[in-house]
């Protein structure tokens, strides 16, 4: 019997869900305190929702904090916001295979996507019962909708928080550290997160903290391509060895 609509959209729903709670708890601390930030900074809780719905931006944001409360240069803020957001490039790229036919949710699915939603689509994958268009909708509205309802939130409780904000933007970094650790414990992703571990390393000695995001990602995109068949066959390199 065929499945309705709605029948559908329950079943990706339902599979989609369990795979985003870790970005669920992790979302709920950073947007409640990039709300929280923003309220200190004199934006309410308006100003805060409006930026993670339309902007969505998330390392980003925290940095406009800075960019809100400063003299206003464009050209900075331009580059910067290029600087941060570089690695989108190569999400993007990665991506063209899993967003393929996916016909008009395609567009909102690139405008949604993010660094924990890029994890999840990446290495999780829909049940045979489940449409890949509406698993993937379904994680990336989930993720979406975590961030937004967050900060909203972390917005109207800064109204009621006195207490010394410094270093709640580490929420961020701890984020992704959760993430990576999540990937790891999974045998076939550990010589990609050696391979992202090393470049990284390599690229901050070279060209220091403040620059090291596009050289870091062009490094690993170029040390990816060229062990590709290797890491898609891990067995080969076992037998060789």
């Amino acid at each position: 019997m065929e499945q309705t609509t709605a029948g559908r959209w329950s079943r990706a729903f339902r599979a989609a869900f369990p795979a985003t709670i870790p970005v669920l708890t992790g979302f709920l601390c950073l947007g409640l305190a990039y709300g929280v930030l923003m309220e200190t900074k004199g934006y309410g809780p308006l100003w805060s929702t409006l930026m993670s719905a339309v902007a969505f931006g998330g390392s980003m944001q925290y940095v406009a904090i800075t960019l809100l409360t400063t003299a206003f240069d464009p050209l900075q803020a331009f580059l910067l916001s290029v600087m941060v957001n570089a690695r989108h490039i190569f999400y993007g790229l990665s991506l063209l295979d899993k967003y393929k036919g996916l016909g008009k949710v395609r567009g909102f699915l690139i405008y949604v996507l993010c660094d924990e939603t890029f994890s999840l689509v990446s290495t999780v994958e829909p049940p045979p019962e489940v449409e890949r268009r509406n698993f993937y909708l379904c994680v990336s509205l989930l993720d979406y909708s975590y961030w937004v309802v967050a900060t909203a939130l972390g917005g109207l409780l800064g109204n009621f928080l006195t207490f010394d904000t410094t270093g709640m933007d580490f929420a961020l970094t701890a984020l992704f550290v959760v993430l990576f650790l999540e990937q790891w414990s999974r045998r076939e992703n550990r010589p990609a997160g050696v391979i992202g571990i090393a470049c990284a390393a390599v690229s901050l000695a070279v060209v220091g903290a403040d620059n090291l995001v596009i050289p870091a990602m062009v490094l690993i995109l170029a040390v990816l391509l060229s062990g590709r068949k290797w890491l898609d066959h891990p067995e080969r390199g076992e037998d060789l060895g």
